[in-house]
Protein backbone atom coordinates (compact mmCIF):
# COMPACT_ATOMS: atom_id res chain seq x y z
CA UNK A 1 0.00 0.00 0.00
CA UNK A 2 1.19 3.41 -1.21
CA UNK A 3 0.73 6.49 1.00
CA UNK A 4 0.62 9.50 -0.31
CA UNK A 5 1.46 12.86 0.03
CA UNK A 6 0.20 15.17 2.73
CA UNK A 7 0.23 18.77 3.76
CA UNK A 8 2.55 18.22 7.13
CA UNK A 9 4.94 16.31 7.56
CA UNK A 10 5.50 13.65 10.75
CA UNK A 11 8.04 13.68 13.43
CA UNK A 12 9.51 10.27 12.17
CA UNK A 13 10.68 12.19 8.82
CA UNK A 14 12.55 14.81 10.73
CA UNK A 15 16.05 13.80 10.61
CA UNK A 16 19.16 14.78 8.80
CA UNK A 17 18.50 11.11 7.13
CA UNK A 18 16.06 13.16 5.14
CA UNK A 19 18.21 16.01 4.02
CA UNK A 20 20.88 13.33 3.12
CA UNK A 21 18.60 11.66 0.69
CA UNK A 22 17.24 15.22 -0.55
CA UNK A 23 21.05 15.92 -1.44
CA UNK A 24 21.98 12.52 -2.96
CA UNK A 25 18.80 12.91 -5.48
CA UNK A 26 20.20 16.36 -5.96
CA UNK A 27 16.33 17.97 -5.15
CA UNK A 28 18.14 20.34 -2.79
CA UNK A 29 21.76 21.49 -2.24
CA UNK A 30 24.00 21.78 0.69
CA UNK A 31 22.94 24.90 1.18
CA UNK A 32 19.65 24.54 0.80
CA UNK A 33 19.76 22.26 3.80
CA UNK A 34 21.42 24.62 6.05
CA UNK A 35 19.61 26.76 5.81
CA UNK A 36 16.35 24.50 6.64
CA UNK A 37 18.26 23.66 9.55
CA UNK A 38 18.69 26.70 11.02
CA UNK A 39 15.05 27.67 10.60
CA UNK A 40 14.27 24.24 12.21
CA UNK A 41 16.04 24.78 15.60
CA UNK A 42 14.13 27.99 15.70
CA UNK A 43 10.66 26.89 14.99
CA UNK A 44 10.98 23.56 16.36
CA UNK A 45 9.04 22.53 13.19
CA UNK A 46 9.60 18.96 11.34
CA UNK A 47 12.71 19.27 8.85
CA UNK A 48 10.52 17.96 5.60
CA UNK A 49 7.94 20.76 6.73
CA UNK A 50 10.02 23.66 6.65
CA UNK A 51 11.54 22.43 3.31
CA UNK A 52 8.18 22.29 1.86
CA UNK A 53 7.42 25.56 3.85
CA UNK A 54 10.63 27.46 2.35
CA UNK A 55 9.52 26.30 -1.27
CA UNK A 56 13.07 23.88 -1.63
CA UNK A 57 11.24 20.72 -2.47
CA UNK A 58 7.64 20.54 -3.71
CA UNK A 59 4.62 18.71 -2.06
CA UNK A 60 4.78 15.80 -5.10
CA UNK A 61 8.17 15.63 -5.13
CA UNK A 62 8.16 14.91 -0.86
CA UNK A 63 5.18 12.57 -1.39
CA UNK A 64 7.42 10.44 -4.11
CA UNK A 65 10.17 10.65 -1.83
CA UNK A 66 8.32 9.05 1.75
CA UNK A 67 6.53 6.82 -0.73
CA UNK A 68 9.50 5.47 -2.14
CA UNK A 69 11.93 5.48 1.29
CA UNK A 70 9.77 5.90 4.50
CA UNK A 71 6.52 4.20 3.25
CA UNK A 72 4.70 6.92 5.05
CA UNK A 73 2.72 9.98 5.44
CA UNK A 74 0.76 12.60 7.82
CA UNK A 75 -2.07 14.80 7.24
CA UNK A 76 -2.51 17.74 9.77
CA UNK A 77 -6.49 17.79 11.07
CA UNK A 78 -6.56 21.48 12.59
CA UNK A 79 -8.63 22.46 9.34
CA UNK A 80 -10.50 19.65 8.20
CA UNK A 81 -13.71 19.50 6.96
CA UNK A 82 -15.32 15.58 6.30
CA UNK A 83 -18.46 15.50 4.66
CA UNK A 84 -21.57 13.41 6.27
CA UNK A 85 -21.32 10.77 3.32
CA UNK A 86 -17.77 9.98 4.21
CA UNK A 87 -17.99 10.08 7.78
CA UNK A 88 -20.75 7.86 7.86
CA UNK A 89 -18.51 4.67 6.54
CA UNK A 90 -17.19 4.35 9.98
CA UNK A 91 -18.37 4.13 13.19
CA UNK A 92 -17.90 6.56 15.91
CA UNK A 93 -17.24 3.16 18.78
CA UNK A 94 -14.69 1.98 15.67
CA UNK A 95 -13.12 5.42 15.51
CA UNK A 96 -12.18 5.65 19.10
CA UNK A 97 -11.05 2.21 19.72
CA UNK A 98 -8.07 2.29 17.11
CA UNK A 99 -7.66 6.12 16.93
CA UNK A 100 -8.36 7.25 13.22
CA UNK A 101 -10.56 8.69 11.53
CA UNK A 102 -11.89 8.77 7.87
CA UNK A 103 -11.06 11.82 5.58
CA UNK A 104 -12.09 11.42 2.32
CA UNK A 105 -14.04 8.73 -0.16
CA UNK A 106 -13.68 8.29 -4.00
CA UNK A 107 -16.73 6.44 -4.93
CA UNK A 108 -15.23 5.70 -8.80
CA UNK A 109 -12.19 4.28 -7.09
CA UNK A 110 -13.29 2.52 -3.55
CA UNK A 111 -10.66 4.56 -2.18
CA UNK A 112 -11.24 5.69 1.25
CA UNK A 113 -8.40 7.53 3.19
CA UNK A 114 -8.29 7.24 6.69
CA UNK A 115 -6.06 9.56 9.12
CA UNK A 116 -5.00 6.92 11.78
CA UNK A 117 -2.15 7.73 15.34
CA UNK A 118 -0.44 4.18 14.15
CA UNK A 119 -0.49 3.19 10.55
CA UNK A 120 1.17 0.33 10.83
CA UNK A 121 -1.81 -1.38 12.93
CA UNK A 122 -2.67 -4.06 10.97
CA UNK A 123 -5.42 -5.40 12.81
CA UNK A 124 -6.75 -1.48 12.76
CA UNK A 125 -6.70 -1.92 9.25
CA UNK A 126 -8.26 -5.32 9.10
CA UNK A 127 -10.99 -4.25 10.97
CA UNK A 128 -11.83 -0.98 9.15
CA UNK A 129 -11.70 -3.17 6.02
CA UNK A 130 -13.85 -6.08 7.65
CA UNK A 131 -16.95 -3.40 8.13
CA UNK A 132 -16.84 -1.36 5.29
CA UNK A 133 -17.64 -4.48 2.83
CA UNK A 134 -13.97 -5.76 2.51
CA UNK A 135 -14.67 -3.77 -1.82
CA UNK A 136 -13.04 -0.61 -0.63
CA UNK A 137 -9.44 0.14 -0.45
CA UNK A 138 -7.56 2.14 2.86
CA UNK A 139 -5.04 4.19 2.76
CA UNK A 140 -3.93 5.43 6.16
CA UNK A 141 -2.59 8.84 6.93
CA UNK A 142 -0.31 9.60 9.92
CA UNK A 143 -1.77 11.69 12.59
CA UNK A 144 -1.04 12.64 16.16
CA UNK A 145 -3.53 10.76 18.31
CA UNK A 146 -4.65 13.76 20.66
CA UNK A 147 -5.98 15.53 16.94
CA UNK A 148 -7.81 12.26 16.29
CA UNK A 149 -9.40 12.24 19.28
CA UNK A 150 -10.13 16.10 18.76
CA UNK A 151 -11.27 15.87 15.33
CA UNK A 152 -13.64 12.82 16.38
CA UNK A 153 -15.42 14.48 19.19
CA UNK A 154 -15.42 17.78 16.71
CA UNK A 155 -17.75 15.73 13.85
CA UNK A 156 -18.90 12.24 15.40
CA UNK A 157 -22.42 13.17 17.20
CA UNK A 158 -23.28 16.03 14.73
CA UNK A 159 -25.25 16.22 12.30
CA UNK A 160 -23.48 16.78 8.66
CA UNK A 161 -25.67 16.76 6.03
CA UNK A 162 -27.04 19.80 4.71
CA UNK A 163 -30.70 18.71 4.77
CA UNK A 164 -30.30 17.49 8.81
CA UNK A 165 -28.98 20.94 9.58
CA UNK A 166 -31.57 22.89 7.58
CA UNK A 167 -33.81 20.90 9.96
CA UNK A 168 -31.89 21.21 12.91
CA UNK A 169 -31.82 24.91 12.12
CA UNK A 170 -35.81 24.82 11.63
CA UNK A 171 -37.11 23.02 14.49
CA UNK A 172 -34.69 24.47 17.42
CA UNK A 173 -33.63 27.54 19.41
CA UNK A 174 -30.54 28.52 17.51
CA UNK A 175 -29.11 32.39 18.87
CA UNK A 176 -28.46 33.50 14.96
CA UNK A 177 -25.50 36.61 17.25
CA UNK A 178 -23.65 34.06 18.65
CA UNK A 179 -20.92 31.93 17.00
CA UNK A 180 -18.23 30.93 19.42
CA UNK A 181 -14.44 30.24 17.77
CA UNK A 182 -13.10 27.81 19.92
CA UNK A 183 -13.66 24.06 19.03
CA UNK A 184 -17.10 23.74 20.59
CA UNK A 185 -18.50 25.90 18.03
CA UNK A 186 -19.58 22.58 16.12
CA UNK A 187 -22.60 22.74 18.17
CA UNK A 188 -23.45 25.61 16.39
CA UNK A 189 -25.72 24.28 13.69
CA UNK A 190 -24.73 27.14 11.19
CA UNK A 191 -20.90 26.41 10.97
CA UNK A 192 -21.67 22.78 10.16
CA UNK A 193 -23.96 24.35 7.32
CA UNK A 194 -21.31 26.68 5.94
CA UNK A 195 -18.58 23.82 6.06
CA UNK A 196 -21.61 21.22 4.64
CA UNK A 197 -21.78 23.68 1.79
CA UNK A 198 -18.00 24.27 1.31
CA UNK A 199 -17.53 20.57 1.04
CA UNK A 200 -20.46 19.96 -1.03
CA UNK A 201 -19.20 22.74 -3.56
CA UNK A 202 -15.79 21.49 -3.84
CA UNK A 203 -17.24 17.31 -4.04
CA UNK A 204 -19.29 18.77 -7.11
CA UNK A 205 -16.40 20.42 -8.66
CA UNK A 206 -18.15 24.00 -8.56
CA UNK A 207 -15.70 27.00 -9.25
CA UNK A 208 -17.86 29.06 -7.57
CA UNK A 209 -19.96 29.64 -4.94
CA UNK A 210 -22.81 32.54 -4.74
CA UNK A 211 -25.09 33.51 -1.42
CA UNK A 212 -27.01 36.04 -3.03
CA UNK A 213 -29.57 37.50 -0.42
CA UNK A 214 -32.96 38.83 -1.69
CA UNK A 215 -35.83 40.45 -0.45
CA UNK A 216 -37.66 37.42 1.31
CA UNK A 217 -34.90 34.73 0.63
CA UNK A 218 -31.45 34.01 0.01
CA UNK A 219 -30.16 32.48 -3.07
CA UNK A 220 -26.97 29.48 -3.24
CA UNK A 221 -25.62 29.26 -6.68
CA UNK A 222 -22.66 27.31 -7.74
CA UNK A 223 -20.83 27.75 -10.95
CA UNK A 224 -20.57 24.26 -12.20
CA UNK A 225 -18.69 23.93 -15.56
CA UNK A 226 -18.62 27.59 -16.11
CA UNK A 227 -22.26 27.85 -15.65
CA UNK A 228 -24.38 29.11 -12.24
CA UNK A 229 -26.71 26.75 -10.67
CA UNK A 230 -29.10 27.22 -8.10
CA UNK A 231 -28.80 24.82 -5.30
CA UNK A 232 -30.59 26.20 -2.44
CA UNK A 233 -33.26 28.55 -1.20
CA UNK A 234 -33.53 29.29 2.72
CA UNK A 235 -35.22 31.81 4.87
CA UNK A 236 -33.50 35.56 5.07
CA UNK A 237 -33.70 34.98 8.88
CA UNK A 238 -30.75 32.39 8.10
CA UNK A 239 -28.75 34.76 6.30
CA UNK A 240 -27.08 36.98 9.25
CA UNK A 241 -25.41 34.34 10.88
CA UNK A 242 -24.15 32.23 7.57
CA UNK A 243 -22.29 35.59 6.85
CA UNK A 244 -20.35 36.03 10.43
CA UNK A 245 -19.56 32.34 9.75
CA UNK A 246 -17.81 33.06 6.52
CA UNK A 247 -16.50 36.41 7.40
CA UNK A 248 -14.81 34.98 10.46
CA UNK A 249 -13.01 31.45 8.16
CA UNK A 250 -12.28 34.81 5.79
CA UNK A 251 -10.59 37.35 8.66
CA UNK A 252 -12.88 39.70 8.36
CA UNK A 253 -14.96 42.74 10.24
CA UNK A 254 -17.81 41.57 11.16
CA UNK A 255 -19.22 44.38 11.96
CA UNK A 256 -18.74 46.19 9.15
CA UNK A 257 -21.64 45.47 6.22
CA UNK A 258 -21.51 49.00 4.88
CA UNK A 259 -18.22 48.88 2.22
CA UNK A 260 -16.77 45.67 0.35
CA UNK A 261 -14.61 43.39 1.71
CA UNK A 262 -11.73 40.51 0.21
CA UNK A 263 -10.50 37.64 2.29
CA UNK A 264 -8.73 34.26 2.07
CA UNK A 265 -10.26 30.75 3.62
CA UNK A 266 -7.42 27.83 4.00
CA UNK A 267 -9.46 24.17 4.63
CA UNK A 268 -9.10 20.77 4.11
CA UNK A 269 -11.47 19.01 2.21
CA UNK A 270 -11.45 15.71 0.25
CA UNK A 271 -8.41 15.05 1.84
CA UNK A 272 -6.68 17.91 0.42
CA UNK A 273 -5.83 21.82 0.80
CA UNK A 274 -8.18 24.00 -0.59
CA UNK A 275 -8.09 28.33 -0.62
CA UNK A 276 -11.17 29.82 -0.95
CA UNK A 277 -11.25 33.84 -2.14
CA UNK A 278 -14.06 36.00 -0.46
CA UNK A 279 -15.71 38.94 -1.84
CA UNK A 280 -18.26 40.70 0.42
CA UNK A 281 -20.13 43.47 -1.50
CA UNK A 282 -23.11 45.64 -0.09
CA UNK A 283 -26.40 45.19 -1.80
CA UNK A 284 -29.86 46.97 -1.36
CA UNK A 285 -30.89 43.95 0.34
CA UNK A 286 -27.59 42.94 2.29
CA UNK A 287 -24.18 41.53 1.82
CA UNK A 288 -23.32 39.56 -1.17
CA UNK A 289 -20.78 37.00 -0.88
CA UNK A 290 -19.26 35.10 -3.52
CA UNK A 291 -16.36 32.46 -2.59
CA UNK A 292 -14.10 31.62 -5.63
CA UNK A 293 -12.83 27.96 -4.92
CA UNK A 294 -9.01 27.91 -6.00
CA UNK A 295 -8.45 24.16 -5.94
CA UNK A 296 -4.59 23.63 -7.16
CA UNK A 297 -4.76 20.14 -8.04
CA UNK A 298 -7.34 20.99 -10.22
CA UNK A 299 -6.43 24.45 -11.57
CA UNK A 300 -2.48 23.61 -12.44
CA UNK A 301 -2.28 21.35 -15.64
CA UNK A 302 1.05 20.51 -17.52
CA UNK A 303 1.02 21.57 -20.65
CA UNK A 304 0.45 18.05 -22.27
CA UNK A 305 -3.04 18.30 -20.20
CA UNK A 306 -4.71 21.49 -22.32
CA UNK A 307 -5.86 19.17 -24.51
CA UNK A 308 -3.88 20.58 -27.54
CA UNK A 309 -3.87 18.86 -30.92
CA UNK A 310 -0.24 17.72 -31.65
CA UNK A 311 0.71 20.73 -34.47
CA UNK A 312 -1.46 23.60 -31.64
CA UNK A 313 0.87 22.33 -28.68
CA UNK A 314 4.45 21.76 -30.36
CA UNK A 315 3.54 25.53 -31.54
CA UNK A 316 2.75 26.64 -28.18
CA UNK A 317 6.25 25.32 -27.30
CA UNK A 318 7.96 27.19 -29.81
CA UNK A 319 6.86 30.38 -28.94
CA UNK A 320 7.19 29.48 -24.70
CA UNK A 321 11.32 28.26 -26.34
CA UNK A 322 11.68 31.79 -27.07
CA UNK A 323 14.03 33.80 -24.86
CA UNK A 324 12.65 37.40 -25.25
CA UNK A 325 9.60 39.05 -26.03
CA UNK A 326 5.69 38.89 -25.18
CA UNK A 327 3.05 36.09 -25.02
CA UNK A 328 0.08 37.70 -24.60
CA UNK A 329 -3.56 35.37 -23.92
CA UNK A 330 -6.96 37.09 -24.52
CA UNK A 331 -10.27 35.48 -24.04
CA UNK A 332 -13.16 37.32 -21.41
CA UNK A 333 -13.31 37.03 -17.91
CA UNK A 334 -13.82 33.40 -16.84
CA UNK A 335 -12.30 31.72 -20.35
CA UNK A 336 -9.67 30.13 -18.30
CA UNK A 337 -6.68 32.40 -19.07
CA UNK A 338 -5.00 32.29 -15.64
CA UNK A 339 -4.80 28.35 -15.64
CA UNK A 340 -3.14 28.57 -19.02
CA UNK A 341 -0.91 30.95 -18.15
CA UNK A 342 0.16 28.72 -15.02
CA UNK A 343 0.28 25.61 -17.00
CA UNK A 344 2.98 27.50 -19.23
CA UNK A 345 5.10 28.59 -16.31
CA UNK A 346 5.08 25.40 -14.68
CA UNK A 347 6.68 24.08 -18.07
CA UNK A 348 9.45 26.54 -17.46
CA UNK A 349 9.85 26.74 -13.13
CA UNK A 350 13.25 25.32 -13.28
CA UNK A 351 16.54 26.17 -11.31
CA UNK A 352 17.79 28.32 -14.44
CA UNK A 353 15.23 30.70 -14.38
CA UNK A 354 13.79 33.32 -11.97
CA UNK A 355 9.93 34.02 -12.95
CA UNK A 356 8.56 36.95 -11.28
CA UNK A 357 4.69 37.79 -11.33
CA UNK A 358 2.53 40.53 -10.65
CA UNK A 359 -0.98 39.36 -10.23
CA UNK A 360 -4.70 40.81 -9.21
CA UNK A 361 -4.72 38.47 -7.28
CA UNK A 362 -2.29 36.24 -6.49
CA UNK A 363 -4.63 32.83 -7.01
CA UNK A 364 -2.44 29.59 -6.76
CA UNK A 365 1.32 29.45 -5.45
CA UNK A 366 4.01 28.03 -6.81
CA UNK A 367 7.44 27.12 -5.73
CA UNK A 368 10.31 28.99 -6.91
CA UNK A 369 8.11 31.91 -8.37
CA UNK A 370 8.21 35.20 -6.83
CA UNK A 371 4.72 36.36 -7.04
CA UNK A 372 3.39 40.00 -5.92
CA UNK A 373 -0.07 40.91 -5.62
CA UNK A 374 -1.24 44.31 -7.03
CA UNK A 375 -2.09 46.59 -3.76
CA UNK A 376 -3.47 49.88 -4.85
CA UNK A 377 -4.09 50.86 -0.84
CA UNK A 378 0.00 51.20 -0.91
CA UNK A 379 0.07 52.56 -4.73
CA UNK A 380 1.43 49.11 -5.88
CA UNK A 381 -0.32 49.16 -9.41
CA UNK A 382 1.09 46.65 -12.69
CA UNK A 383 3.16 50.01 -13.82
CA UNK A 384 5.25 50.34 -10.56
CA UNK A 385 5.30 46.64 -9.81
CA UNK A 386 7.04 45.59 -13.49
CA UNK A 387 9.32 48.67 -12.96
CA UNK A 388 10.18 47.13 -9.33
CA UNK A 389 10.70 43.78 -10.72
CA UNK A 390 13.05 44.72 -13.76
CA UNK A 391 15.78 45.26 -10.84
CA UNK A 392 14.75 42.11 -9.81
CA UNK A 393 16.84 40.13 -12.26
CA UNK A 394 13.71 38.38 -13.69
CA UNK A 395 14.22 35.70 -16.85
CA UNK A 396 10.28 35.40 -16.74
CA UNK A 397 7.66 38.00 -16.23
CA UNK A 398 4.42 37.42 -15.55
CA UNK A 399 2.22 40.68 -15.90
CA UNK A 400 -1.72 39.87 -14.53
CA UNK A 401 -3.23 42.28 -16.96
CA UNK A 402 -2.37 45.36 -20.14
CA UNK A 403 -5.28 47.50 -18.64
CA UNK A 404 -3.46 50.70 -20.30
CA UNK A 405 -0.43 52.05 -22.45
CA UNK A 406 1.54 52.69 -19.21
CA UNK A 407 1.22 48.99 -18.58
CA UNK A 408 1.83 48.10 -22.10
CA UNK A 409 4.63 50.53 -22.28
CA UNK A 410 6.40 48.68 -19.50
CA UNK A 411 5.61 45.29 -20.37
CA UNK A 412 7.10 46.14 -23.86
CA UNK A 413 10.07 47.46 -22.25
CA UNK A 414 10.44 44.39 -20.36
CA UNK A 415 10.39 42.57 -23.55
CA UNK A 416 12.76 44.55 -25.73
CA UNK A 417 15.48 44.23 -22.61
CA UNK A 418 16.21 40.57 -23.49
CA UNK A 419 12.48 39.06 -21.01
CA UNK A 420 10.06 36.90 -21.71
CA UNK A 421 7.17 38.27 -21.16
CA UNK A 422 3.53 37.35 -20.64
CA UNK A 423 0.15 39.30 -19.81
CA UNK A 424 -3.62 38.58 -20.76
CA UNK A 425 -5.83 41.38 -22.61
CA UNK A 426 -9.64 41.72 -23.05
CA UNK A 427 -10.53 40.87 -26.73
CA UNK A 428 -13.09 38.95 -28.62
CA UNK A 429 -10.02 36.98 -30.76
CA UNK A 430 -6.01 36.48 -30.74
CA UNK A 431 -6.61 38.92 -34.14
CA UNK A 432 -8.22 41.28 -31.94
CA UNK A 433 -5.31 42.07 -29.85
CA UNK A 434 -3.13 43.81 -32.39
CA UNK A 435 -6.09 46.92 -33.22
CA UNK A 436 -6.46 46.66 -29.16
CA UNK A 437 -3.28 47.32 -28.27
CA UNK A 438 -3.12 50.16 -31.12
CA UNK A 439 -6.28 51.93 -29.77
CA UNK A 440 -4.17 51.58 -26.05
CA UNK A 441 -1.34 53.36 -28.00
CA UNK A 442 1.56 51.31 -28.83
CA UNK A 443 3.11 51.61 -31.84
CA UNK A 444 2.81 49.31 -34.47
CA UNK A 445 6.77 48.52 -35.00
CA UNK A 446 6.90 48.11 -31.26
CA UNK A 447 4.61 45.33 -31.13
CA UNK A 448 5.59 43.76 -34.47
CA UNK A 449 9.31 43.69 -33.46
CA UNK A 450 8.66 42.36 -29.73
CA UNK A 451 5.23 40.03 -29.83
CA UNK A 452 5.67 36.44 -30.05
CA UNK A 453 2.49 34.77 -30.32
CA UNK A 454 -0.74 35.34 -28.81
CA UNK A 455 -3.23 33.38 -27.97
CA UNK A 456 -7.23 33.58 -27.70
CA UNK A 457 -9.03 31.39 -25.93
CA UNK A 458 -12.81 29.99 -24.77
CA UNK A 459 -13.82 27.47 -22.30
CA UNK A 460 -16.35 25.56 -23.42
CA UNK A 461 -18.36 22.24 -21.52
CA UNK A 462 -17.91 18.63 -22.61
CA UNK A 463 -20.94 16.35 -23.66
CA UNK A 464 -21.57 14.05 -20.39
CA UNK A 465 -20.38 10.42 -22.27
CA UNK A 466 -23.31 8.36 -20.13
CA UNK A 467 -26.13 9.92 -21.73
CA UNK A 468 -25.06 12.06 -24.78
CA UNK A 469 -27.48 11.38 -27.49
CA UNK A 470 -26.37 10.96 -31.50
CA UNK A 471 -28.74 12.97 -34.20
CA UNK A 472 -28.17 14.04 -37.63
CA UNK A 473 -27.01 17.63 -38.72
CA UNK A 474 -29.94 19.91 -40.29
CA UNK A 475 -29.21 21.66 -43.23
CA UNK A 476 -28.73 24.59 -41.00
CA UNK A 477 -26.30 22.92 -39.22
CA UNK A 478 -24.62 21.81 -41.72
CA UNK A 479 -23.61 25.13 -43.15
CA UNK A 480 -22.09 26.13 -40.07
CA UNK A 481 -19.93 23.29 -39.75
CA UNK A 482 -18.82 23.90 -43.36
CA UNK A 483 -19.65 20.01 -44.26
CA UNK A 484 -20.32 19.50 -47.96
CA UNK A 485 -23.21 17.83 -49.42
CA UNK A 486 -21.32 13.48 -50.05
CA UNK A 487 -19.95 14.29 -46.19
CA UNK A 488 -21.29 12.71 -43.74
CA UNK A 489 -21.20 13.65 -39.81
CA UNK A 490 -22.92 12.88 -36.54
CA UNK A 491 -23.36 15.31 -33.79
CA UNK A 492 -24.10 14.81 -30.52
CA UNK A 493 -26.96 16.71 -28.03
CA UNK A 494 -27.17 16.82 -24.42
CA UNK A 495 -29.69 14.74 -22.32
CA UNK A 496 -28.81 14.68 -18.89
CA UNK A 497 -28.37 11.91 -16.40
CA UNK A 498 -27.76 10.73 -12.65
CA UNK A 499 -23.70 10.97 -13.64
CA UNK A 500 -24.03 14.27 -14.92
CA UNK A 501 -26.94 15.41 -12.26
CA UNK A 502 -28.61 15.75 -15.23
CA UNK A 503 -26.81 18.58 -17.02
CA UNK A 504 -26.08 17.01 -19.98
CA UNK A 505 -22.50 17.92 -19.36
CA UNK A 506 -19.39 17.43 -17.08
CA UNK A 507 -16.35 19.02 -17.11
CA UNK A 508 -15.08 21.51 -19.76
CA UNK A 509 -12.09 21.53 -22.21
CA UNK A 510 -10.34 25.06 -23.91
CA UNK A 511 -10.84 26.15 -27.27
CA UNK A 512 -7.40 27.83 -28.45
CA UNK A 513 -6.26 29.82 -31.48
CA UNK A 514 -2.87 30.50 -31.39
CA UNK A 515 -1.43 33.14 -33.67
CA UNK A 516 2.53 32.85 -33.83
CA UNK A 517 4.12 35.40 -35.60
CA UNK A 518 6.09 35.30 -38.68
CA UNK A 519 7.99 37.60 -40.94
CA UNK A 520 5.04 38.63 -43.23
CA UNK A 521 2.62 39.43 -40.23
CA UNK A 522 4.98 41.48 -38.80
CA UNK A 523 5.00 43.81 -41.46
CA UNK A 524 1.61 43.96 -42.01
CA UNK A 525 1.44 44.98 -38.23
CA UNK A 526 3.99 47.62 -38.61
CA UNK A 527 2.77 49.25 -41.78
CA UNK A 528 -0.98 49.42 -39.94
CA UNK A 529 -2.47 46.82 -41.91
CA UNK A 530 -6.12 46.10 -42.02
CA UNK A 531 -8.03 43.60 -39.59
CA UNK A 532 -8.86 42.34 -42.81
CA UNK A 533 -5.50 41.80 -44.24
CA UNK A 534 -4.13 40.63 -41.50
CA UNK A 535 -7.06 37.77 -40.94
CA UNK A 536 -6.62 36.83 -44.75
CA UNK A 537 -2.43 36.26 -44.38
CA UNK A 538 -3.20 34.51 -41.63
CA UNK A 539 -5.53 31.85 -42.97
CA UNK A 540 -3.19 31.61 -46.02
CA UNK A 541 -0.58 30.81 -43.06
CA UNK A 542 -2.27 28.01 -41.78
CA UNK A 543 -4.50 29.62 -38.89
CA UNK A 544 -6.95 28.17 -37.07
CA UNK A 545 -9.36 30.24 -35.48
CA UNK A 546 -11.54 29.98 -32.83
CA UNK A 547 -14.73 28.63 -34.56
CA UNK A 548 -12.64 26.62 -36.25
CA UNK A 549 -11.25 24.42 -33.21
CA UNK A 550 -14.84 24.38 -32.28
CA UNK A 551 -16.10 22.98 -35.28
CA UNK A 552 -13.25 20.56 -34.86
CA UNK A 553 -14.40 19.61 -31.28
CA UNK A 554 -18.46 19.08 -32.13
CA UNK A 555 -17.54 16.90 -35.34
CA UNK A 556 -15.10 14.60 -32.47
CA UNK A 557 -18.27 14.43 -30.66
CA UNK A 558 -16.38 15.71 -27.67
CA UNK A 559 -19.06 18.99 -27.44
CA UNK A 560 -22.96 20.21 -28.98
CA UNK A 561 -22.92 22.56 -31.36
CA UNK A 562 -25.31 24.72 -29.12
CA UNK A 563 -22.35 24.74 -26.52
CA UNK A 564 -19.89 26.16 -28.86
CA UNK A 565 -22.37 28.67 -30.33
CA UNK A 566 -22.96 29.90 -26.74
CA UNK A 567 -19.32 31.07 -26.50
CA UNK A 568 -18.07 31.88 -30.28
CA UNK A 569 -19.60 33.26 -33.18
CA UNK A 570 -20.08 30.71 -35.85
CA UNK A 571 -22.32 32.99 -37.85
CA UNK A 572 -18.78 33.97 -39.50
CA UNK A 573 -18.76 30.35 -41.02
CA UNK A 574 -21.82 31.04 -42.82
Amino acid sequence: MNPVASPTLNHEIARPRLGEILISQQIISADQLKVALTEQKKTQEQLGKILVKLGFVSEAVMRDLLGQTLGQSSIELSKLVVDHETLSLVPKQLARRYSLIPISFDKKANFLRVAMADIFNVLAIDQLVATLGGNIRVEPLLASEAEILSAIDHFYGYNLSLDGILHEIETGEVDYQSLPAGREEYSQPFVRLVDALLSDAVKRGASDIHFEPEKGFLRIRYRLDGVLQQIRSLHKSYWSAIAVRIKVLAGLNIAENRIPQDGRISLTLAGRLIDFRVSVQPTIYGENIVLRILDSQRGLLSLNQLGLMDDSLQTLKLMVARPEGLILITGPTGSGKTTTLYSVLNHLNTEAVNIMTLEDPVEYALGRVRQTAVNEGVKLDFVTGVRSILRQDPDIILVGEIRDEETAEMAFRAAMTGHQVYSTLHTNSAIGAIPRLLDIGVQPDLMADNIIGIIGQRLVRKLCSHCKQPYPPADMHRRLLGLSVNQTATLYRATGCEQCEQRGYKGRLALMEILRLDDGLQELIAHRATTYDIKHHTQRAGFRALAQEGIRRVLEGITSLEEVARVVDLTSQL
